[in-house]
């Protein structure tokens, strides 16, 4: 009886692993030693971290698997300089970039998302995008639940800190774009990738179509709502249409990043449509319990 008990535990725990779905992660960089062209990758830590969290962030981002890092520490007066926050703000998200050669795209990845409780990965491309940031590996952590708008402010230290200078309104309207976006998916009950998808489909648009006027902006807001089946109060249509005549009058010219906000639409839909996932994950686990019941009748 004690030998097929253990045939039987060893069963479940090998058909239990087979059920494990590997996430891919960018995280995970090894020692590649320093890339002399493009410079060091960059890690900026929230201030407001104990030396235990910020050990622990250190981990998350793999920060030693680096020869070296340039290192930088955000605050609130950082918050306030960049997007206008709140200069007494805790700073808690830390950040990771890895610079990449040109038409390699920009590519997040939230380390710690059950810490990140407002902001995805897709909030932070289209935001980035707008800010002018491009052609980056960021990674972004937290070990404490925090909303995650303050990784915005991180990105933007480590890119003046290196000498690159990000326009100051184009960095103000990503912070606004990621207000407008998580606020919302929270008022209207949409989802985040609905969210995004429509911010990224109005960017499509407009570096498309190229309008002249607030008339045209609302027009194309109008129309990419329809077009997604998204219904929004008429003061969050507002907040749309404001945000994108601030694009419009930055001069943002989309037709550099399309092809990232195309990728980006494509990754969306992946979040959205996915029920090849679900349906084989499902299948799945009936063939688990299917197997398990007959490895059991087989026993007895």
């Amino acid at each position: 009886m004690k030998k097929k008990f253990t045939l039987l535990m060893a069963f479940i725990i090998l058909l239990a692993s087979s059920l494990a779905v590997p996430e891919t992660s960018l995280a995970s960089t090894g020692n590649e030693g320093i890339n002399e062209k493009l410079g060091l990758p960059i890690v900026v830590y929230g201030e407001a971290l104990s030396d235990t969290q910020k050990s622990e962030v250190v981990e998350l981002l793999e920060v030693n698997q680096h020869e070296q890092v340039d290192e930088f520490t955000v605050n609130g007066q950082d918050l306030a300089n960049y997007i206008g926050g709140n200069p007494n703000a805790n700073m808690y998200s830390s950040v990771k970039i890895i610079h990449k050669d040109t038409g390699q795209g920009l590519n997040i990845e939230i380390v710690t998302k059950d810490n990140i409780t407002e902001v995805t990965k897709e909030m932070y491309t289209n935001a980035l995008l707008t800010a002018g940031v491009q052609d980056a590996d960021v990674l972004v952590a937290s070990s404490v639940k925090v909303s995650g708008h303050s990784a915005l402010t991180g990105i933007y230290k480590a890119y003046d800190a290196k000498g690159v200078k990000l326009d100051e309104g184009r960095m103000q309207v990503a912070s606004e774009e990621l207000d407008v976006a998580t606020s919302i998916a929270k008022e209207e009950g949409i989802s985040q990738a609905e969210i995004s998808e429509l911010l990224t489909e109005i960017k499509k648009a407009i570096a498309e179509q190229n309008p002249a006027t607030r008339e045209e902006v609302e027009q194309i807001v109008k129309e990419q709502l329809q077009a997604l089946n998204i219904e929004l109060s008429a003061e969050d249509r507002q907040r749309l249409v404001d945000l994108f005549e601030q694009m419009r009058d930055l001069n943002i010219d989309f037709d550099q990043v399309k092809n990232q906000l195309d990728d980006l639409t494509g990754n969306i839909q992946d979040l959205i449509n996915d029920d090849g996932f679900w349906n084989s994950l499902r299948a799945a686990v009936k063939d688990f319990f299917r197997s398990l019941s007959n490895f059991i009748s087989s026993l007895f």
